[in-house]
């Protein structure tokens, strides 16, 4: 409790450093002062050594003319920052992890939010561009926006792709009031389908049909199905196409939980018991939470920020154009790890996306390396990385920065280093390993598959292009 009340708000801290809170906002989104961590509700939490940091930062530029403009607290030649990279405590055990729309979806095995910010910070501007390869569900793309940087995210599922366009829009009012209505028109509906197929009124239930996949009655139970497919009716007829993306992410976010899919880490069907119009309380109570978050996000999103999500295999990037970009963070699927086509495919099938073909491109699924005959390989994972560099080494800005997150993967009982397997494709792409930080992943913070082991430790390793 007492390291709780030590954190400070940027109001306090503004005080200590005998500066104005609009000040210190205008330091910390121009990234003249390092942004601290953020508390549950998403606001600026200092701790007392961040707190310092910016008062020293403040004295020493005492009198500065605002023309004249104070020295980054972090050196925007990079090379201090590399030494400071290197003296991070990596495993941020207390840290608050799903403030903003960090906590609008599940998503199993995605990194803390913690790690991308520090690398932001430490290696770009303000105005930058950050790119993120394997986005997954937009950590990356949503920590560069609350910094001030500009955002790209890839990923070859229409799931990931939907998600993290989710949480890195901003929406207004009506349009959330909408999303709302909709809401609304579907709990009326459900108490139709249940209670009889019209009211007083003579309303009647609407023209929605269940979705046709296999595995649909052993999956759900059958008022579910309805109650499901019922609320999907309305969300699609959402009119704003942001405002729609962001409704069918709240839906997708509790398909698991009214399921008998045991959990989102484990796909073997359990009986759980699921009341009738659970589907529309629990709905209805992650979209209040969800437009609380994405309110609060879009606040604190600098204007003018930008992010653009590709829906594109990996496999196929090669052939994928990209706008510039001045720095890379992302944590690719650590092969033979995890099979996510596996784990959202009623997600996916319930949202009408391409669940076959994700399967068939997915990167590092457990599915893919644990074939007795024709198993994906070191080799494999090797050369796709290979594929990766070579497609971002023309839109990567001179001599900047790729940061790849990496742990390893055991492949036919045997221990991959993948951080070495990087480093090699690194290597013949003309990039240079400049740092390779191990960190120990605190315990539930990022678990596997356990049939092939739990990993306890990653590498965070820093490629920097050569010319």
């Amino acid at each position: 409790m007492a390291a709780d009340r030590s954190r400070l708000s940027t109001q306090d801290v503004a005080r200590q450093s005998g500066i104005s809170k609009d000040t210190l906002l205008r330091w910390l989104r121009s990234g003249l002062v390092p942004e601290p961590s953020r508390d549950g509700r998403g606001w600026r939490s200092f701790s007392p050594a961040e707190a310092a940091g910016v008062v020293a930062f403040a004295e020493r530029h005492r009198g500065v003319a605002p023309g004249d403009g104070p020295e980054p607290y972090l050196d925007t030649g990079y090379g201090d920052a590399l030494v400071w990279l290197e003296h991070v405590d990596w495993s941020f055990t207390e840290a608050k992890t799903d403030y903003l729309t960090h906590g609008c979806h599940p998503y199993p095995a995605k990194f803390i939010p913690q790690i991308p910010n520090t690398l932001i910070q430490a290696l770009s501007a303000p105005g930058e561009t950050i790119c993120d390869p394997f986005c997954g569900s937009g950590t990356t793309l949503v920590e560069a926006m609350l910094l001030g940087r500009n955002a790209i995210g890839v990923d070859a599922s229409p799931l990931a792709c939907l998600i993290s366009r989710a949480k890195t829009t901003p929406l207004d009012e009506p349009r959330l009031n909408a999303v709302r209505a909709m809401t609304e028109r579907a709990s009326h509906a459900v108490k139709l389908y249940h209670e009889g197929q019209s009211d007083l009124f003579g309303t009647q239930l609407p023209p929605y049909e269940l979705p046709q996949f296999k595995g649909l009655d052993f999956w759900f139970d059958i008022g579910v199905a309805h109650e499901l497919a019922i609320l999907k009716y309305y969300l699609d007829r959402v009119e704003s196409g942001e405002a729609r993306a962001f409704a069918h992410m709240v839906f997708s976010s509790i398909i698991v939980q009214v399921s008998w899919q045991d959990s989102d880490t484990r796909y073997v069907r359990r009986r759980k018991h699921i009341e009738r119009g659970d589907v529309i309380r629990k709905f209805s109570q992650r979209l209040a939470e969800c437009n609380d978050a994405v309110t609060h996000f879009g606040n604190q999103v600098p204007s003018g920020v930008k992010c653009e999500v590709v829906h594109a295999s990996a496999l196929d990037c090669p052939l994928l154009p990209l706008s510039p970009v001045h720095l890379v963070v992302c944590s690719p699927p650590y092969p033979n790890a995890w099979s996510y086509h596996l784990y959202h495919r009623t997600r996916m099938l319930w949202l009408g996306m391409d669940q076959e073909t994700f399967k068939a491109n997915e990167i590092g699924s457990h599915r893919k390396y644990s074939k007795p005959v024709n198993g994906a390989t070191e080799e494999t994972f090797g050369a796709e990385l290979r594929a990766i560099l070579s497609w971002l080494y023309p839109y990567l800005a001179s001599r900047r920065y790729a940061v790849f997150v990496i742990g390893d993967s055991i492949i036919g009982g045997k221990t991959v280093r993948n951080n070495e397997v990087l480093a090699r494709a690194a290597e013949s792409c003309e990039y240079r390993v400049v740092a390779d930080i191990e960190r120990h992943i605190h315990a539930g913070r990022k678990s596997f598959n356990p049939s092939v082991g739990k990993i306890e430790r990653e590498h965070i390793v820093l490629l920097r292009k050569t010319t």
